[in-house]
């Protein structure tokens, strides 16, 4: 009789990365998102926003992994808040290009730092050098898995 496939769920990569991205998602979102009125979703794309500048909506798409109808959606939420603004490309009138308004940055820069607290927190006692290690693995782990689609 053949043996059963058993998988030690303790010891499953995608577990273990799914469950430190939950209770990094929901102690965020709990601590600093939802009194704000965002989503995790919102908070990425104002970060990307925060870090890169204005951005085409596409490159958000990329850049946060939130498919292109969620994309539009939020960002239009996103608008309405007075957060980022939309407007046409100066080189596509296809392309929409988004940027932080005033009140979408002073609200990143605010909430910036609640971010790296909370890194800080779920990153403890790991050394520096391990810390960068796990993240270049990391993102290499997310391209192979882009390359695959």
């Amino acid at each position: 009789m053949a043996e059963r496939p058993q998988l030690d769920l303790g010891n499953y990569l995608p577990y273990l990365i799914n469950r430190v991205g939950f209770a990094l998602v929901e102690s965020f979102t709990a601590d600093a998102l939802v009194r704000n009125g965002l989503s995790i979703a919102m908070w990425r794309v104002l970060a990307a926003l925060s870090n890169r500048g204005e951005q085409r909506q596409i490159d958000l798409v990329d850049m946060t992994s939130i498919d292109a109808s969620t994309m539009s959606r939020l960002v239009t939420r996103l608008v309405r808040m007075g957060l980022v603004t939309r407007a046409r490309s100066k080189t596509s009138s296809r392309e929409v290009v988004v940027a932080l308004s005033p009140k979408g940055s002073a609200l990143v820069q605010r909430l910036i730092p609640i971010a790296q607290q909370l890194e800080q927190t779920a990153s403890a006692g790991l050394p520096a050098k391990d810390l960068a290690v796990l993240k270049r693995l990391l993102s290499q782990m997310y391209e192979n898995l882009a390359r695959g689609r």
